[in-house]
């Protein structure tokens, strides 16, 4: 089964918004095996969406668009389908009582025209019945293609995805299985990767395909397998993995799209029993940013400084002053020192530490642009390393934040030996 997604909307057009729906819906179909082909954003003008249903037209089995079903004059989303599928609108009894009780029971204000116009739908359109807003989903086929219409507000377009559209997909079509394992790894870039695991990958059969998703720092590697039997699909999912973490098992840091390294870590230190803190400088409080994302942090973090300001490292750190005067704020030894004293002051197994200069302009030291140093205080020692992260500033800060959680993970990982 073969879909395509449509964004309708000038407010994506122009960058206003950023169109996050189409890949909700796209990794809701993928899971039950329903293939994308093309995925567009278009004006919502009578005449574009027109020509693109047309495009469409018997040359996919779905087609889901989402937005232009507002109350407002500008959406024109149920209109054109009226005008493509040579039809006319009616008062759906159900959509308008369940209106009405939204506008009137629970935002306590007396219904309007306006939203009345919302129960408006095809007369040959099957409703696709929104529980959390008042802007029924439109199910209609002509030929060999369904159109499917949703509103835009995402918690409403999740809701009739969900409630709606999968339930119905699953129980009228046929669909092939669609698996994927995702292997995520940190500190390889992707061309070394590729060498490393070329025979590996030259002896993946025929219904299994991988991909490299790279991002600074870290690379994901989506091992997807397609085909009519479940279990065959499941075993060489199985076996591939195993024979892929054998090659590259000392960068690899977990699996699937949750497994981020920051929940691996989570993992890690829950099961030692280990605690977490941090004194940042040229990261500004990102590592703490992403590390307390995580559900449950609270167990094993403890608390951060964002000493961005060389008076905070001196002041609420308690580095001398002679110290940063004799080797610059950006410095290994500024960098230890940091580390130890946010490691004292939080009562903590583990703490990190970054000081660098992230750009564009060299600032109260003569490091040069990219420079970063990381220290990571253990039970045991402290260990500081030097990066030059290059440019531009987000990646250096990016990076920075990486490789500081990969120099925690090895670390941590020396336990579990």
């Amino acid at each position: 089964m073969k879909a395509a997604i449509i964004t309708i909307g000038d407010e994506i057009l122009i960058g206003q918004i950023v169109d996050t729906n189409s890949a909700f819906i796209a990794k809701s179909l993928d899971k039950i095996g329903v293939e994308i082909t093309e995925m567009i954003s278009i004006s919502d003008t009578k005449e574009h969406i027109l020509e693109t249903f047309s495009n469409f037209q018997n040359k996919v089995d779905l087609v889901v668009i989402t937005g232009g079903l507002g109350p407002t004059k500008d959406d024109v989303t149920k209109k054109t389908f009226c005008d493509y599928f040579e039809d006319k609108l009616v008062v759906n009894e159900t959509v308008l009582a369940h209106v009405t009780q939204l506008i009137e029971g629970y935002f306590k204000r007396k219904i309007t025209q306006i939203n009345r116009d919302q129960a408006l739908v095809p007369s040959k359109c099957t409703v696709l019945h929104n529980q959390v807003g008042t802007a029924p989903g439109m199910w209609m086929k002509k030929e060999n293609t369904v159109f499917v219409s949703l509103p835009g507000v995402p918690f409403e377009m999740k809701y009739l995805v969900e409630n709606e559209i999968i339930p119905k997909i699953i129980k009228e079509y046929k669909r092939p299985y669609i698996i994927h394992k995702t292997i995520l790894t940190y500190g390889q870039g992707e061309s070394l990767v590729a060498e490393r695991i070329e025979k590996w990958e030259d002896s993946l059969p025929d219904f299994l395909k991988l991909a490299y998703l790279p991002s600074p720092g870290k690379l994901r590697l989506r091992l997807s397998a397609r085909g009519t039997d479940k279990e065959k699909l499941e075993k060489a999912l199985e076996e591939y993995v195993a024979s892929l973490d054998a090659i590259i098992h000392d960068i690899i840091v977990g699996f699937e799209e949750e497994d981020t390294i920051e929940v691996v870590l989570g993992r890690l230190l829950t099961k030692q029993n280990r605690t977490l803190s941090t004194a940042e400088s040229c990261t500004g409080g990102k590592i703490a940013q992403i590390v307390t994302a995580v559900p449950g942090a609270s167990n094993y973090f403890k608390g951060g400084v964002v000493s961005y300001a060389t008076e905070v490292k001196i002041e609420v750190l308690g580095l001398p002053e002679s110290l940063i005067k004799e080797h610059t704020v950006v410095s290994a030894a500024v960098a230890k020192a940091m580390a130890l004293s946010v490691q004292k002051l939080m009562k903590t197994d583990y703490a990190i530490a970054t000081t660098g200069n992230a750009g564009p302009k060299k600032g109260e030291t003569n490091a040069e642009v990219g420079t970063v140093f990381i220290a990571l205080a253990t039970p045991d020692e402290v260990i500081v390393e030097e990066f030059n992260f290059g440019q531009p500033r987000e990646k250096v800060i990016d990076r920075a934040v990486l490789k500081s959680l990969e120099m925690l993970q090895k670390e941590i990982l020396k336990k579990e030996q």
